[in-house]
């Protein structure tokens, strides 16, 4: 008599919920447990490169902040160089290249202070604008959300841009450019992301 086999059923599925902040960014969360909070420090004393500030909002479907956000970034040096072991000594020492932070959970603003990066040979050689890569989670959100952020300054490099010239319609492509601005000789690009709605950013699956 053939045996009957059963099966488990699919695992449900879970937002990142409270503890997201505490076991990732734990000084956040008020938990002093490291000497250095890891991710925080993006590009290092030593980059080389114009120093700039990001900073933005996440901002969900109705128009309100999305307050306990946390976000993790990955760029390039100013020479269009990412951190790793296959390009020695083409990166300054300290420079990683990847940041963690979350949004302030009064106001919902996130912000960081790096080093712009420079362009960067893409797959197929075609050089993309500089930009910066952005993954997104937060509490009603199954899956990470990818994005990049590009520079209102760098029009040029990308309207040539691989990545951006595959989305469709060009309206929405202007979500994913940070509007640089200058704050008392401090250069800031202004980065909010619409998670839905309308001028939704656009996300990529990757």
């Amino acid at each position: 008599m053939p045996q009957k086999l059963d099966y488990l059923k699919e695992t449900p599925s879970q937002t990142a919920g409270p503890y997201v902040h505490i076991g990732l960014a734990p000084g956040a969360a008020g938990f002093d447990i490291y000497r250095q909070e890891l991710g925080w420090d993006i590009a290092g004393p030593n980059a080389e490169g114009e120093r700039i500030r990001v900073e933005g909002i996440v901002i969900d479907g109705t128009g309100s902040p999305v307050k306990d956000v946390m976000l993790e970034a990955w760029q390039a040096n100013s020479k269009g160089v990412y951190a790793h072991p296959e390009h020695p000594g083409e990166v300054e020492e300290g420079f990683r290249g990847w940041g963690r932070v979350i949004t302030d959970f009064e106001t919902g603003e996130w912000g960081f202070d790096t080093v712009k990066p420079g362009p960067v040979p893409g797959r197929s050689g075609t050089m993309m604008a500089p930009h910066i890569n952005l993954w997104i989670v937060a509490r009603g959100i199954n899956v990470g959300l990818n994005t990049r952020l590009y520079f209102s300054d760098e029009a040029e490099a990308n309207a040539a841009d691989p990545v951006i010239n595959l989305i469709e319609w060009e309206n929405r492509r202007q979500t994913l450019i940070a509007r640089r601005m200058d704050r008392d000789g401090q250069i800031v690009y202004r980065f909010d992301i619409r998670l839905q709605g309308e001028n939704e950013t656009v996300f990529f699956d990757i």
